[in-house]
């Protein structure tokens, strides 16, 4: 019974998170440090100090980015790290969503973030807090693990208010 509540409870909450506005995908990524250093035959770059990703209403803030497009213009990789590394992003309805975790990773062409090392989600006070946290945008799909050592998953739903 309790797993099937704690099923319940990730699934509304990855309803209400994973309506990301999907206007947000149709937009460019933009980029902005303090320090940048690349190498254009190899296609990978490194952003250094005050780090931020913006596309559309999504924003990710580091205080270092590593960006990899080896892969071709629409299949960029980038990891983000910080103390910690934060997401946020505005879904259909105007609800925001907030994340941070020691490493931030956003493939661009499968809407993929995933969450590394202390990594909690938070929507409407509702918070998921796992060692590790993946969010796929496009499939509406959340998925949280615990860490090796004693780090469970954790989850706090809070219901809508009439």
């Amino acid at each position: 019974m309790r797993n099937k509540l704690l099923l319940a409870l990730l699934l509304g909450l990855c309803s209400l998170a994973s309506q990301a506005n999907n206007n947000d995908f149709a937009e460019p990524v933009n980029v902005s440090s303090d320090n940048f250093d690349g190498s254009v035959k190899e296609k990978k770059l490194v952003y250094l100090g005050n780090v931020l990703v913006t596309q559309g209403s999504l924003k990710i803030k580091a205080e270092r980015l590593e960006v990899d497009s080896s892969k071709g213009q629409g299949k960029e990789v980038f990891i983000a790290s910080g103390t910690p590394a934060s997401y946020s992003q505005v879904l259909d309805g105007d609800k925001p969503i907030e994340a941070m975790a020691n490493e931030i990773r956003y493939e661009v062409a499968t809407r993929v973030l995933t969450l590394t090392g202390n990594a909690e989600i938070n929507q409407s006070g509702s918070v998921v807090k796992s060692a590790k946290i993946q969010y796929d945008l496009a499939q509406q799909k959340l998925n949280a693990e615990g860490g090796k050592d004693t780090q469970r998953v954790s989850t706090v739903f809070i219901p809508e208010k009439n």
